[in-house]
């Protein structure tokens, strides 16, 4: 009998959840996904699973994980904060063996290149509370990552996909797009989350791109997307004036109009005005 027939015997998730008492808590952001068919929706989104190892963020009791493996992974890094979690996790550990490898520990500190050396993809139904500063910084290391697909309130979804001169359009929008390729894929209900979030949920997925910015412009982006965007309503040359003092000749020589306003700017104008940053420090 193969692993996959051992998977389809395991007990349902709400057993699980029942059996190690996983009331969801919001100190870890829990709200978890009990269908099976839409967390293999999840998994297929990601395909292909068996290329590389395949990383996921706060598995819970165990859906997604089960997921990835019915959909072909043979590889999966489980990170969970939540000890009752890992746990849970040692049944579905029984039967996949050394596919499974469970870590505990906070997904802000871990260092996925030390865990993972090589290709690698994450798969996660993110904590909301900290979904936006997981994403930047696996942006900023977005080239040891084939790809990402990730849970994200429809909110946040939106501002990562958002377009120049629209009001979701922000510092968010600028380094995803800049840093990857990411694509919206579908929404979820709240109603398929346990407990039920008060927000639609959107999945959102990542590819690298074949020519990112090097690391030491992505520095250069984050301070100046934050300088433009925390004051969005701030002309450029008002709201760009920290960042250096002759930022009015700057954006003159690129053929930018200091009169305009952040959102006015396409990914590739911040990247361009980086870059001559870069040249003058």
């Amino acid at each position: 009998m193969s692993f996959i027939d051992e998977l389809q015997k395991l007990p349902p998730l709400r057993e699980i959840i029942t059996e190690h008492k996983l009331s969801a808590q919001k100190k870890f952001g829990q709200n978890f996904i009990l269908d099976l068919n839409l967390t293999r929706r999840i998994a297929r989104t990601a395909k292909p699973l068996n290329e590389c190892p395949i990383i996921e963020i706060g598995p819970g009791p165990g859906g997604l994980t089960r997921a990835l493996f019915l959909e072909g992974a043979t590889n999966v890094i489980a990170i969970e904060k939540d000890p009752r979690c890992l746990e849970a996790l040692k049944s579905l550990q029984d039967v996949v063996g050394d596919r499974l490898r469970l870590i505990e520990g906070d997904a802000l500190e871990i260092d996925y290149n030390q865990i993972c050396p090589g290709p690698k993809k994450i798969v996660a139904n993110l904590p909301y509370n900290i979904s936006t500063p997981l994403l930047i910084n696996w942006l900023k290391h977005m080239d040891s990552f084939l790809s990402l697909t990730l849970l994200f309130q429809k909110e946040v979804a939106t501002r990562i996909t958002a377009k120049p001169h629209t009001k979701e359009y922000g510092r968010l929008s600028i380094l995803s797009q800049l840093l990857s390729n990411p694509t919206l894929a579908f929404d979820i209900a709240p109603t398929a989350f346990v407990p039920a979030p008060k927000v639609i949920s959107t999945l959102v997925h990542f590819v690298t791109r074949k020519e990112s910015p090097e690391s030491s412009l992505v520095d250069i982006l984050e301070n100046l997307t934050s300088a433009a965007f925390n004051q969005r309503r701030k002309m450029l040359r008002g709201s760009l004036k920290l960042v250096h003092p002759d930022i009015i000749k700057i954006l003159d020589d690129l053929n930018i109009d200091p009169v305009l306003r952040a959102e006015n700017l396409s990914p590739d104008d911040f990247l361009n005005i980086a870059k001559v940053l870069q040249l003058l420090r």
